[in-house]
């Protein structure tokens, strides 16, 4: 589960190296000119779990470990990608291997950097960089659809169904609509999943906004607001940050992060808004475990049951698996020990068919 990544994509100039260096510190190179990123750097980042220090507080444990993304700058995409301009082939295959898309839509005004496309209009920038990928897509669905009219004259029935599917998708591709909004079943997606359509991964859309519009830009920028009606036609999040600041907080220690944050007006950092964001956007949650040794969020997909959330941890937990017991942390934390919570009847004892919840506080007993 440790490698699910999120790609960074926008048009070249949007901020988005600026943004990747201040998720990662990592230092990907952040100019003025389009193509300076070409390999894509990747970058694992902390999920905030404020839980994971008070646990880490109640055990006195010697280490805390939190849940991660990873997190990969794609370099930007212009007009003509897939037709390979600039250097758009390679970007389109980084895109494919990420199982998310953070979209970086620029909604500043800067007479010092410049705009690939000459000016701010982030409708056409989404516009442009989603009829890219559709228009990748579109060829690998063309292929695959000339492939199957062969294998469906032998009556394979499995290829027929694939070929609806592929022609429901074609349909919208051709209209430039993704094929995340074509209405598919589970068992379809199962079957096309090889595929890697770049208009499946599910999509998220960042605004890079001004310094000083941190605190408003959400319900005030304008941009934002256009970003934000185009975002609900598709059931998509819209997360409004300042690269800039980012970058700014990313230098500064916890306590002074803090109080840069105040003076903005702001609880959280954009960024941790954008990472619970992209791991809501992977139907992730997490679990913990806790004790003197460690105190560890563990990341599963939503509807995970208690035998494969063990083998997170280790394989022989799940293969052996006996029992799963399991305190809520609310219920752990107000009762102050498990010992305290299992006196109140508050521990659970559950089985292999019990589904994981977030915020489940767990102690896993195998026999191998």
């Amino acid at each position: 589960m440790s490698n699910l990544e999120v790609g960074i994509v926008g048009l070249p100039n949007v901020g988005k190296s600026t943004l990747f260096n201040a998720i990662t510190k990592a230092g990907a190179e952040a100019a003025n000119f389009p193509f300076c990123t070409i390999e894509p750097n990747v970058g694992v980042v902390a999920v905030p779990d404020p839980r994971l220090k008070v646990l880490h507080e109640l055990y006195n444990s010697k280490k805390t470990t939190p849940a991660s993304v990873r997190f990969v700058d794609i370099a930007g995409l212009v007009k003509g990608a897939s037709k390979g301009e600039g250097l758009g082939n390679k970007f389109l295959e980084h895109i494919r291997q990420v199982d998310a898309v953070a979209h970086v839509v620029r909604c500043f005004v800067d007479p010092n950097i410049t705009h690939v496309e000459g000016g701010i209009d982030p409708l056409r920038d989404i516009d442009i960089i989603q009829t890219e990928l559709c228009l990748a897509d579109l060829e690998i669905v063309e292929k695959r659809i000339m492939k199957l009219a062969k294998i469906a004259k032998s009556g394979n029935k499995e290829a027929k169904v694939e070929d609806e599917i592929l022609r429901r998708i074609k349909a919208a591709l051709d209209e430039g609509k993704p094929a995340r909004q074509v209405d598919l079943s589970e068992d379809d997606l199962e079957l096309i999943k090889e595929m890697n359509l770049l208009t499946l991964k599910p999509t998220l859309y960042v605004t890079n906004v001004a310094e000083d519009e941190v605190a408003t830009a959400y319900d005030e920028n304008p941009y934002v607001q256009q970003v934000k009606e185009y975002a609900a036609k598709e059931g998509a999040e819209v997360v409004a940050i300042s690269a800039k600041v980012e970058s700014e907080i990313a230098e500064l220690d916890e306590e002074e992060a803090k109080a840069f944050l105040e003076d903005l007006g702001e609880t959280e950092s954009g960024l941790d808004r954008l990472i619970k964001a992209a791991f809501d956007l992977l139907g992730l949650q997490t679990f913990l475990t806790a004790g003197p040794d460690e105190c560890r969020a563990w990341t599963i997909v939503k509807g995970t049951t208690a035998p494969k959330a063990a083998g997170k941890i280790h394989t022989d937990f799940e293969r052996g698996f006996i029992r799963a017991e399991i305190v809520n942390y609310n219920d752990l934390i107000a009762a102050g020990s498990v010992a305290a919570a299992r006196e109140k009847g508050q521990v659970r004892v559950e089985g292999k068919d019990y589904v994981m919840q977030d915020g489940d506080v767990v102690n896993f007993r195998f026999n191998v």
